[in-house]
């Protein structure tokens, strides 16, 4: 038997990083709402009770700066100064300006040529059947308890928390498959008022057993606020910046990362749109029984409609042969930007929601790169190579969690 130890980490909402992805996002969302053929590359700083956001944009709407960084700062819960930021005060900066002519002339499509890819890089998107989201279970149950701490906080549940709050889960997995937690660890911001006692043991009672606990056992490590107290944070206790999470925001640690981030960048962008068609493709393959998990891996050139590269890495759990994978792949996803954006909707105002709790595994049908509408289509043609028989995919009941 084979034992490993796998961990991934989350953040809360209010984590300074996560602050600057959903500004960024709820930029672009305003805009894409009053022009869905807006180019957008915003990027956001914050620390102690500034946030600076700049970038390019060429659209025909207009967006009110200051506007959307004090609605995202309430939204998250930075309502007092005590947390280093808040809503009402904090200073804010802008130093946007329109988008390169040069980036533009390769993008744009013309008559005689498709819209190209709006940079080049690498791209990466991975699948597995450990878990109902075909996601990694490390990184869903590190989402989990983020998600949580937010949820006891906005709710009353447990008072006097800060939006700030990270979240560590270190899985043991046995010959691949997930059998136990062997360590819990949470950071939580709280105010002064609040002692880390009490902290603790609400913690551990109303969000990591609940959460957690069926994975749980005697040896199972909890640490909670490890440091003895978490009461500066936010962008006082840590600057901030847009695309600083591409581990939390991808998966967990398992599998690759492409070179660049996904927040406040609209689609014609390939660092985001080809991460998620990258995810929809091998989330697909995994739901048609094809393979238990892959890494399904794009790369692009700027201003150029076809990727460079398209492989696929199944680690050996590939039902067929990973070069019919590929086949079935190029046969069914032309991978193009502006195939991409087409076929998963893209040109909406949807992703302030991805920037924080991870921009994949979630139940959300704006999230279309996590639909498997073509996992049937794939097993069926799958069939028809050579006669293979690919069985039904594999998948963890959602009983089990």
């Amino acid at each position: 038997m084979k034992k490993e130890f796998i961990s991934s980490e989350s953040v809360t909402e209010g984590h300074p990083d996560k602050i600057c992805d959903q500004v960024s996002d709820a930029i672009l969302d305003e805009l894409l709402k009053q022009d869905p053929s807006s180019r957008v590359a915003v990027e956001c700083l914050t620390t102690t009770g500034l946030l600076v956001a700049a970038g390019e944009v060429t659209t025909n709407g207009f967006v009110d700066v200051q506007k959307i960084v004090r609605s995202t700062l309430k939204d998250i819960g930075y309502i007092d100064p005590e947390f280093g930021i808040d809503c009402e005060d904090a200073g804010v900066l802008v130093a946007i300006h329109e988008q390169s002519p040069d980036i533009s002339q390769g993008v744009t499509e013309t008559k005689d040529r498709e819209q190209g890819a709006g940079d080049q890089g690498m791209m990466y998107g991975y699948a597995c059947n450990e878990t109902p989201e075909l996601m990694p279970f490390p990184i869903i149950m590190a989402h989990k308890l983020t998600k949580k701490l937010a949820d006891v906080r906005k709710a009353g549940d447990i008072i006097n928390l800060g939006p700030d709050g990270k979240s560590q889960v270190s899985v043991e997995y046995h010959d691949g498959k997930p059998v136990r937690i062997d360590a819990v660890v949470v950071a939580q911001q709280h105010k002064k008022a609040l002692s880390e006692d009490s902290l603790r043991k609400d913690i551990l009672e109303k969000v990591i057993k609940p959460v957690c606990g069926k994975w749980m056992d005697s040896d199972t490590r909890v640490h909670i606020n490890a440091t003895g107290q978490f009461i500066v944070g936010g962008p006082e206790g840590d600057s901030g910046v847009t695309g600083r999470k591409i581990v939390v925001d991808t998966y967990g640690g398992v599998g690759r990362v492409g070179g660049g981030a996904f927040s406040g960048k609209d689609p014609s962008k390939v660092d985001r749109s080809a991460a998620y068609a990258a995810r929809y493709v091998a989330k697909n393959l995994v739901a048609a029984g094809l393979t238990d998990k892959c890494e399904v891996a794009l790369s692009y050139a700027i201003g150029v409609a076809r990727p460079t590269s398209v492989n696929v890495d199944c680690f050996g759990t590939n039902k067929i042969p990973e070069e019919k994978i590929i086949e079935l792949v190029n046969k069914h996803f032309k991978l193009t930007p502006k195939w991409i954006i087409q076929h998963l909707n893209l040109r909406r105002p949807i992703y302030k929601k991805t920037a924080s709790y991870g921009h994949f595994g979630r139940d959300d049908p704006d999230f279309t790169w996590e639909q498997t509408d073509m996992a049937e289509t794939l097993r069926k043609d799958a069939e028809d190579l050579k006669g293979a028989s690919t069985p039904k995919a594999a998948i963890v009941d959602k009983d089990e969690l």
